[in-house]
């Protein structure tokens, strides 16, 4: 059932219709609106949705209905496209008084995605009937009473709204009163019971009415009530009390509902005139919310707890009211006992924190005060604070007290106090109050900053990146504020050589060391300064602290080779007997590395040789020897590659190239040689055998002299590390295969050689002798 508005059946068709596409998903900002009544059966239909929205086939879109509350009051027939009812809806349920009672929902098609916003407006039918709270109205109605005396009426209740619900009230035919209806001012009246003359009470006692409630359905509820009205005799007798004034004493602890006190009055008169119920009269706020009595018996009881601090007595004012209206008064004067239920309360007047730490004695600290709202021993005090404290308290005036230094105070052994003050009444039994304070210490700067460490040393690997951290210095102080902040500065260095401020920085806030340029381990093993810390208190405190810098040694310098030379004009050419032994020493490659440690340990290998099995090279220390006799068939010119590599990571390499001449007879040279005679052949010989003398004994000075100032520089290296006080990095274990000359090269024992010159020989050789002295 489709409505064209809020309350109609049929659907309403906007003129406007826009889409709003996000993500391939359209919703239709028309609304269509529906309606039901309540209470209608589950399975009513009460629209089209294939109708409506021209949706097409719903179950292969995926239609489904979404409440906003996702409460099933509908469900959607896919074939059909039938919206139906899911269950009953009760209108007082959903939306209890609210008008109009409208459910929104949306009509959502998945594939592809769109909605459609819809509202359900749940109309009210007249459902519920006017009820009355109460099944009986008694009225008492003194026979004394005038005509047009009006008396108020309960009202009836309807859960319905609008033209269902309560529109009007009637009363049973009588000849004694008739209805008037009174509007409350929200749209709803009430009912007023008006007397038309003056009752009777010896004709008729009492009077049954019946009054009706009606509302405005379509088929009209009522609900009635029975109204009985007692006409109340004329009374000439007043009650009269017992006494005209009763005075208790109530201890401050009763409990509630205990009986304070009990009442008595009398009535000469008869019957209801004669009846008396005893209530409060004129009493103020505290009485109505302390006290209250029985209407019957006259006992006054606690209807909350009594509080002496707060009053100490209160006047009653009691009346005793007979049937016919007639009243007698009295008083009650209830004075409330103290007892100890009330703790002692601590006052802060004043309270110094933080103080110096160089106060002197006796120092103000606080000032407090104490009350207890009890009376007596039970308002009287006691107070103390905890012991091993360099606070004392003094009284000063009344229950005033002030708590003093008893001596100077030191903040770095203790910052803060938590002082508790304990306060305690004599009554009984005793209470104590507790209260803490808390005395913070403030700070004078009488602590220098201390560093961590008295001397750090850092390590920085040479070939640094400018402006590399290289380490951190810290101290502390134990001031606080800005006596505990702490700058960190670089102090002149006792070496006037060293130009420390192109080499480190410091950031005065952390301590971080900075290098400020590359290093090179070659040039300078290591250096030393002093750093300062200084804090800012007033004056300012400062300390100092040595920095040792290390630099270590980085894989930077390849193999250097001294001997054979690669660089002469003419190439190095060693000779080589025919009848050499295998083990004969060739020669010895020399080689030296800048670097040390690992990185200076080198290594000899033969890459390349005329004749690979000829010759080897000891990995030690780079002497070449022959592994085999020679034979006719060798060449006499033989050339070797050699390889020189360090242990560095990555390693670094040289490599160096040998000439080696395969001579004959050169191993006999003091046998006695026969004369012969020259031919210009043997003239050429004997030249080219005196080139190669002056060779290699030009070689030999070069090396020794190469040697010399290779060591004289290391000495002078050495010296001035000392002097900066550099250290080097300790050396590793040195792997089996190599050998560490510690910078030198690897000749470290000399060669003595002794050359002879033949005059005339068969051969015309050189020929060498073997070395002196031995490795």
């Amino acid at each position: 059932m489709m409505e064209p508005g809020v309350g109609s059946a049929q659907h309403i068709r906007q003129v406007l219709l826009f889409f709003v596409f996000l993500e391939g998903s359209s919703v239709l900002a028309e609304t269509w609106s529906y309606s039901v009544a309540e209470e209608m059966e589950t399975g009513s239909s009460i629209a089209n949705v294939i109708k409506d929205m021209d949706v097409g086939d719903l179950a292969a879109r995926g239609a489904r209905v979404i409440f906003d509350d996702y409460q099933p009051y509908l469900r959607l027939d896919l074939e059909t496209g039938n919206l139906l009812l899911n269950e009953k809806l009760d209108r007082e349920a959903l939306c209890s008084t609210s008008e109009p009672c409208i459910l929104h929902f949306q009509v959502l098609l998945e594939n592809p995605l769109q909605f459609f916003q819809a509202e359900l407006l749940i109309e009210d039918i007249n459902d519920h009937a006017p009820t009355f709270l109460e099944k009986f109205i008694f009225l008492n109605i003194s026979e004394s009473a005038t005509p047009g005396t009006s008396f108020q009426m309960d009202t009836a209740q309807d859960l319905d709204i609008g033209m269902n619900s309560i529109q009007n009230y009637s009363i049973s035919p009588n000849p004694y009163f008739y209805l008037k209806l009174k509007d409350s001012g929200k749209g709803r009246r009430y009912p007023e019971l008006v007397l038309a003359r003056s009752l009777d009470r010896e004709k008729e006692a009492s009077i049954s009415l019946i009054l009706t409630a009606m509302d405005g359905g379509f088929l009209p509820r009522s609900g009635t009530v029975l109204v009985q009205v007692v006409v109340l005799d004329v009374n000439d007798n007043a009650p009269e009390f017992e006494k005209t004034l009763y005075e208790v004493q109530v201890p401050e602890n009763s409990s509630v509902d205990s009986l304070v006190i009990k009442v008595s009055a009398t009535d000469l008169d008869s019957g209801t005139n004669g009846e008396i119920s005893y209530s409060f009269s004129h009493i103020s706020i505290d009485v109505q919310k302390t006290f209250e009595i029985h209407p019957i018996s006259g006992e006054v009881h606690l209807k909350a707890l009594l509080d002496f601090e707060v009053i100490q007595s209160y006047t009653i004012n009691v009346q005793a009211t007979d049937g016919g209206g007639l009243s007698g008064k009295s008083a009650i004067i209830v004075q409330v006992t103290d007892v100890n239920d009330n703790p002692p309360e601590i006052v802060m007047t004043s309270l110094m924190s933080p103080i110096p730490e160089n106060c002197l004695s006796e120092m103000v600290v606080a000032v407090f005060s104490l009350r207890d709202q009890d009376s007596g021993e039970n308002g009287r005090m006691m107070c103390s604070i905890q012991d091993k404290l360099p606070f004392l308290l003094k009284p000063t005036f009344k229950n005033f007290y002030t708590l003093v230094t008893d001596h100077p105070l030191d903040r770095e052994s203790r910052a803060e106090y938590n002082i508790t003050i304990i306060v305690s009444d004599l009554g009984t039994p005793r209470l104590t109050t507790q209260h803490t304070i808390t005395v913070q210490v403030s700070d004078i700067n009488d602590n220098a900053p201390a560093f961590t460490q008295t001397s750090y040393t850092m390590f920085v690997r040479e070939n640094n990146s400018p402006a590399l951290l290289i380490g951190t210095i810290s101290a502390t102080d134990s001031d606080s504020g800005s006596n505990a902040h702490i700058t960190y500065s670089l102090l002149p260095p006792q070496d006037p050589q060293l130009a420390l401020a192109s080499f480190i920085s410091i950031n005065a806030d952390n301590g971080q060391l900075f290098a400020l340029r590359a290093l090179d381990y070659e040039a300078l093993q290591g250096f030393e300064f002093h750093v300062g810390a200084t804090d800012r208190g007033s004056p300012a405190l400062s300390s100092q602290a040595l920095v040792r810098v290390v630099v270590l040694d980085d894989n930077d310098n390849t193999p250097f080779v001294l001997y054979p030379m690669q660089n002469a004009s003419a190439p190095c050419t060693e000779l080589l007997p025919r009848a050499a032994e295998p083990g004969y020493l060739v020669t010895k490659v020399v080689a030296v590395d800048r670097d040390s440690g690992q990185n200076a340990w080198l290594s000899f290998q033969l890459l390349k040789a005329t004749e690979p099995g000829l010759f080897s090279v000891w990995a030690h220390n780079g002497e070449v020897r022959t592994t085999r006799i020679l034979s006719e068939r060798d060449v006499p010119k033989q050339k070797l590659l050699l390889l020189v590599k360090d242990n560095g990571e990555p390693p670094r390499s040289a490599s160096v190239t040998l000439h080696v001449l395969v001579v004959d007879g050169f191993s006999q040279p003091y046998l006695p040689l026969p004369e012969v005679a020259r031919d210009h052949t043997h003239v050429d010989e004997e030249a080219l055998t005196l080139y190669l003398v002056i060779a290699l004994a030009s070689v030999s000075s070069l090396f020794l002299l190469s040697v010399l100032l290779f060591v004289g520089v290391r000495l002078c290296r050495r010296a001035r590390a000392a002097s900066l006080g550099g250290y080097s990095e300790p050396d590793g274990h040195f792997p089996g295969h190599l050998v560490d000359f510690s910078g030198a090269g690897t000749l470290s024992q000399s060669y003595k050689y002794e050359v002879c010159l033949t005059g005339v020989s068969d051969s015309n050789d050189i020929r060498f002798l073997k070395p002196v002295s031995q490795f």
